[in-house]
């Protein structure tokens, strides 16, 4: 059994209570903007395994460390990852082929600020946006998910959300 955290659109804001919430998690992927290497260095800091790719906002010290996309398991789940991916019905250009193409149980995208999560039917995935963790954009709430993988079987997804105020 795997607890994961994920998260998105920090732009370089990681607010304390997403620390606290991502306590329990096993890892933590971060969907890209992660905005500064702060972010990712503070994550470390839970020492648990962090997964990140860059987002368009990312410059070159973030890109350096992390892809523009990752395809990696977890348990038995299947995961892809990446920043710019849409929604399903409405992706982003090339990530429908590259579903095509993986097969993902689990597709993990940022960007929108809008916190998604649904099943693709036309793909047999679970499609998780987990919205915007940071305070940057025009997102009302910030946002973050957890939740569990136990061999093939995805559950006890929670969400966290607190008002956005600005800084």
């Amino acid at each position: 059994m795997t607890q994961i955290g994920i998260l998105s659109d920090t732009h370089g804001v990681l607010p304390n209570e997403v620390l606290n919430f991502f306590e329990a998690c096993d890892e933590i992927w971060h969907a890209g903007d992660i905005g500064n290497l702060s972010v990712l260095e503070q994550l470390s800091k839970l020492e648990k395994q962090v997964r990140a790719v860059y987002g368009n906002i990312d410059g070159q010290a973030i890109r350096q460390q992390c892809k523009e996309s990752l395809f990696f398991t977890c348990e038995d789940v299947t995961v892809f990852m990446t920043h710019i991916g849409g929604y399903p019905g409405h992706y982003a250009r090339g990530i429908k082929d590259k579903l095509q193409e993986l097969r993902p149980k689990v597709f993990v995208c940022g960007h929108s600020h809008i916190l998604r999560v649904m099943f693709d039917k036309q793909f047999d995935m679970l499609y998780i946006n987990p919205g915007a963790a940071g305070k940057e954009g025009f997102h009302l709430m910030q946002t973050v998910i957890r939740f569990v993988i136990d061999g093939k079987e995805i559950r006890n997804l929670e969400v966290w959300e607190q008002k956005k105020h600005r800084a």
